[in-house]
């Protein structure tokens, strides 16, 4: 076998350890905290210890582990700290983006948008097997509506910048999201994608904020009245 088949048959190892790793997390099979021991992994999968790594790197890069000095790698542990700075930063970026979209984008962009949001109205958010928690393909289609205001920026950096910082909030908002019946999500993507449309930069900017600000206090346990208002 050549170097280059061998270098191409680990990179797919890794790709698939990755993926594997990634999926786990997300669906909760390993809970906030606990430790993923390479050795026991590579042990687990058959692989060899360097895919193992090369793939926990990338689950790392995704904010879904962390590398411990010392302590090779773990879950996340669940603190409101963490994701009141993820939260922060979603508000920072996204409105500047959404205003970039609404500025840049186009015909192309708004029919993206329109059937971004109509398949998300459309999609049950929850299903009696899934309890309080919402389901996969709720969970795809409001990831798919939020980029596709955003794709409109014609940036791919920034738009990395967003898929990063969506991972690692949707593994919080799986961990603690349930129902909140004071909470109209449905009428919340509706404001947004109607600003978008009408190309209303501040109107638009205005509604994601308190989108994410409602989101973030969620996931907090910080979801007072008071706090919606000022949202």
């Amino acid at each position: 076998m050549t170097r280059t088949a061998q270098t191409g048959g680990k990179q797919m190892l890794t790709e698939q350890i990755y993926a594997q790793l990634r999926d786990a997390i997300m669906r909760g099979n390993y809970a906030p905290g606990d430790a993923l021991k390479p050795q026991d992994l590579a042990k687990e999968q058959g692989v060899s210890l360097a895919v193992v790594r090369e793939a926990l790197v990338r689950v790392v890069g995704d904010g879904l582990a962390d590398r411990l000095p010392n302590r090779g790698f773990a879950v996340p542990e669940f603190c409101d700290r963490r994701w009141q700075e993820i939260a922060e930063a979603r508000r920072t970026i996204e409105p500047v983006l959404l205003r970039m979209s609404i500025e840049r984008g186009d015909v192309e962009w708004e029919a993206r948008v329109r059937a971004a949001h109509h398949r998300l109205a459309r999609t049950p958010a929850f299903v009696p097997e899934d309890g309080e928690y919402y389901t996969e393909a709720w969970s795809e289609a409001h990831r798919v509506f939020h980029r596709t205001l955003l794709e409109g920026c014609g940036n791919p950096v920034l738009l990395e910048t967003f898929d990063r910082m969506w991972t690692a909030s949707e593994l919080a908002r799986r961990w603690s999201t349930h129902r909140n019946p004071g909470r109209d999500g449905a009428d919340e993507h509706r404001r947004l994608e109607e600003a978008a449309l009408a190309r209303d930069a501040d109107a638009a900017a205005e509604a994601l904020t308190r989108h994410l600000t409602l989101t973030a206090a969620a996931l907090t346990g910080d979801a007072r009245p008071e706090l919606a208002k000022e949202a």
